[in-house]
């Protein structure tokens, strides 16, 4: 076995889960490697640090204050979503009444309608393609809880 394989033996040794001859084994390594017991001597110390670290309870007042604030971000967020779908439900219904009621008059000349079709089709592609890029992105932005 190399020192790699000894290695990946250490954690099990100091926890005391290995098997007698394992141990057997990695013991007669760390005779002979300095290196292995070197790092051996330096995870002893650490394993002592963590040993005295106990895990502290945070009080019922802040878990109570962390799920109201979830709660707040979720109804907001559901609340924003619902807004936006009907916004751009209203402007696309807009438009197309719009659209249709220049098609259908009689009076306006053929190149308004068509110019009027390509903008209002126009706009909404890139209403969208704007609204969607930025929910995505919104959503994978890393630093969106840093304050500037």
């Amino acid at each position: 076995m190399t020192c790699h394989d000894y290695k990946d033996l250490l954690m099990g040794y100091l926890d005391n889960e290995l098997s007698d001859e394992q141990r057997n084994r990695f013991e007669e390594h760390l005779a002979g490697c300095p290196e292995c017991a070197r790092e051996l001597k330096e995870f002893r110390k650490l394993k002592a640090i963590t040993d005295e670290v106990t895990l502290v309870e945070p009080e019922d007042r802040i878990w109570q204050d962390y799920w109201t604030g979830i709660y707040n971000r979720i109804e907001r967020s559901i609340g924003w979503i619902i807004f936006s779908v009907s916004a751009i439900l209203l402007a696309i219904y807009g438009g197309f009444k719009l659209i249709e009621k220049i098609v259908t008059d009689a009076t306006t000349g053929m190149l308004l309608k068509i110019g009027l079709i390509a903008l209002v089709v126009g706009l909404a592609i890139l209403f969208v393609s704007v609204l969607r890029e930025r929910m995505y992105f919104w959503s994978k932005d890393r630093y969106r809880n840093v304050r500037r």
